[in-house]
């Protein structure tokens, strides 16, 4: 819930521009840290762009931060990759019931098919085959749609003999599943009037669980475990199943379900131990290791105390079962990864957000009543991602904010950080045909150009350390994912974009020094407006209902802020040239009214108004106005730019002398996606 991925189309729009303030935060300029002449050559030359296939592209991203750590810490970041990649597998499990099947079948035909590769059947196989390494599955990683493959099934039959004998037996098991486009078609759907449970092929729940057995199973499990202001975070690390008729959890454990692959991830976290930086570290580590071995969620709690609790050092990670998008009813959190490196002169200068939080929640529009007295131990930090693995790779966040529990967050704290690696990697990827296609002037143009990167950096920053951070329940009112259901993701994302949005025309933002002028909200607000109304529809096939939570949120966003503000044409729908625009005219009174569904989504939030939460994101989410929707698909064709974009890690290159210990440690950037993923096939599959 608390992740700031999947916003690339705008993510591209940002720099590696720094900012840093006085320490009596008076305005001024924010400056650009310059890259020496030998950084810049060998940034030149660097390759970032290394495949598109379909409606994707592969980066490269670099981590220049690692050759100047020590060799302890360089070794720390090497276990902690080997610990993330090891839970590989699992992301695939719990996408689909046949993922790993499917997956470990196209790769043994990678390896060991001999017929000719130059037929439309072989290439139209790999593009499938690279499109199910993308998306940790067989449905897409965005629209979760299922994959359709334009091989035939003669092919696919004749291809499978690779595998040896059986090999018939096996394409009966998998036909329906690649090649029936009727079967499982939605990993994720959160459509209204289905059962979200039953009609989503995600395997968070066994095939014949209906969402109301499972709404009850934990409205029971709840109940059974009385009032409290700490709950657990039920059904996050497990699969609702039926045995003889009943309800019963699998535990996700050492010697539980994943246990191959958990057992992997602790054999690398304890070496992990042996090299971390200061005690605080290593003793998170020593719980997150507990909390597999268990799969206790009191310790999953204890454990992100620990960690939210240890702020030193040049190192951190996230690791565990931790977002939840990929449950339509939020309760079930996905595998994933990432190994972090502190950017210390972008975190410096970033620092002042996390210093003025409480200044931002003092001001917000939200009612005084859902204000929080203190917020405590936000911490706000620029990294460079050094591996990431499962629900992160190869789409990444650009952004994160955890914990999620709300009351470990109240009571103990949280830790924002931004990908800044990632950020720069992509703005590397990509040019500016979107921009000058969907701007209406050069004037839209050159703002954007000119203060668009910073925007959106800061967009991120206000988004994850502010939104996230603000806000509290009425008492006695459960948790959102109680009472918001399957809104609640989207409801929260819209609510933290609108924090951002809200205080990026705030003078304080050029008072603190993070801007030079509030032509940089402006930028953003045209961006906002622009993205939320039309780009992102690139993203849909005609006919389609937005079902993501972040597409959800930008056009619920931007589309009631376009009909509420329409009667004093705050925004203006335009039409130039044959094609479409939307203009901001006033961007004070579109500040308000971003003020304003603040106030009412945080007021949705607090009191936990289901029918509320529910007709704003049905009325202004979901629907998609088709003749603009086909307009923009045929001016993004014209452009031929990828929607999505995904990431290859590097590789860490270990030197051991003959007793086996590690003397150094290299890092290499491979140049080709197939076999980065090859070579996780053959060192990291360890579930069937």
């Amino acid at each position: 819930m608390m992740k700031t991925k999947l916003l690339l189309i705008s993510a591209g729009m940002m720099s590696s521009l720094l900012f840093t303030s006085c320490g009596n935060e008076k305005a001024h300029s924010p400056v650009e840290i310059k890259k020496s002449e030998t950084a810049e050559k060998k940034e030149s030359d660097f390759k970032w762009n290394i495949d598109r296939f379909d409606d994707l592209k592969v980066i490269r991203y670099q981590v220049p931060s690692f050759d100047k750590l020590s060799l302890k810490q360089k070794t720390l970041v090497y276990y902690l990759s080997q610990a993330a990649l090891s839970g590989r597998d699992i992301i695939y499990d719990q996408n689909y019931r046949h993922n790993l099947k499917i997956r470990k079948t196209l790769e043994t035909i990678v390896e060991n098919y001999k017929g000719d590769k130059n037929t439309e059947d072989w290439k139209s196989f790999m593009t499938y085959t690279k499109k199910v390494w993308f998306a940790n599955g067989i449905h897409h990683h965005y629209s979760t749609e299922k994959f359709q493959p334009h091989f035939s099934k003669a092919f696919f039959k004749e291809a499978i003999k690779v595998t040896g004998e059986g090999h018939e037996a096996l394409f009966s098991s998998l036909e329906s599943a690649i090649f029936d486009s009727s079967i499982d078609k939605k990993r994720v759907n959160q459509a209204d009037g289905a059962d979200i449970v039953l009609e989503s092929a995600n395997n968070f729940y066994g095939a014949n669980v209906t969402d109301a057995e499972a709404t009850d199973y934990y409205k029971k499990a709840k109940a059974k475990d009385g009032a409290t202001k700490t709950p657990i975070s039920y059904g996050l690390n497990t699969t609702l199943i039926k045995e003889n008729g009943a309800l019963t959890e699998a535990v996700w454990k050492s010697g539980g379900k994943y246990g191959p692959a958990i057992d992997q991830i602790i054999f690398w976290l304890e070496k992990a131990v042996t090299v971390a930086e200061n005690d605080k570290q290593g003793k998170a580590l020593e719980i997150l290791i507990k909390y597999y071995q268990t799969g206790d969620l009191k310790v999953w709690d204890e454990y992100n105390i620990a960690w939210v609790e240890a702020t030193e050092g040049d190192i951190d990670y996230i690791n565990g079962f931790i977002e939840v998008y990929g449950d339509s009813k939020g309760y079930k959190a996905s595998y994933e990864s990432i190994i972090q490196i502190t950017d210390f002169e972008a975190s410096e200068a970033m620092q002042v957000l996390s210093k003025n939080v409480q200044w931002f929640e003092d001001n917000s529009s939200i009612m005084d009543a859902h204000k929080k007295d203190s917020v405590v131990g936000v911490s706000y930090k620029v990294v460079e991602a050094a591996m990431e693995s499962g629900d992160a790779s190869p789409s990444t966040p650009i952004g994160v904010n955890l914990p999620n529990a709300n009351w470990i967050r109240e009571n103990h704290g949280s830790k924002s950080v931004s990908l800044g690696n990632i950020v720069y990697a992509y703005s590397q990827s990509k040019g500016s045909g979107t921009l000058k296609e969907f701007c209406l002037n050069d004037a839209e143009v050159e703002r954007a150009k000119k203060h668009g990167k910073r925007a959106s950096k800061l967009h991120t920053a206000l988004h994850e350390v502010v939104g996230h951070a603000s806000g509290k329940l009425n008492p006695g009112i459960g948790t959102p994912k109680e009472t918001l259901k399957k809104y609640a993701s989207a409801l929260e994302e819209g609510r933290a974009d609108l924090v951002a949005l809200y205080y990026l025309l705030d003078q304080k933002m050029v008072d603190l020094g993070l801007m030079e002028s509030l032509e940089v909200g402006r930028a953003e607000y045209d961006s906002y407006i622009r993205n939320g109304l039309m780009v992102q529809l690139q993203r849909l096939k005609m006919g389609d209902e937005i079902e993501e939570a972040h597409m959800r949120n930008r056009q619920m966003v931007a589309g009631w802020a376009y009909e509420k503000g329409m009667s004093e044409n705050v925004i203006e729908k335009v039409s130039q040239d044959g094609k479409t625009f939307f203009r901001v005219n006033d961007y004070k009174k579109l500040q308000k009214l971003f003020g304003d569904l603040l106030r009412e989504i945080q007021r949705i939030k607090s009191e936990g108004d289901y029918e509320a939460g529910k007709n704003l994101i049905e009325n202004y989410g979901v629907k998609v106005d088709p003749t603009i929707h086909q307009e923009v698909l045929n001016r993004v064709a014209k452009l031929n730019i990828a929607p999505y974009g995904g990431f290859v890690n590097p590789e860490y290159m270990v030197t051991k002398d003959d007793a086996g210990k590690i003397t150094d440690i290299k890092i290499k950037y491979v140049d080709s996606f197939e076999d980065q993923m090859m070579n996780y096939a053959k060192n990291y599959s360890f579930l069937d």
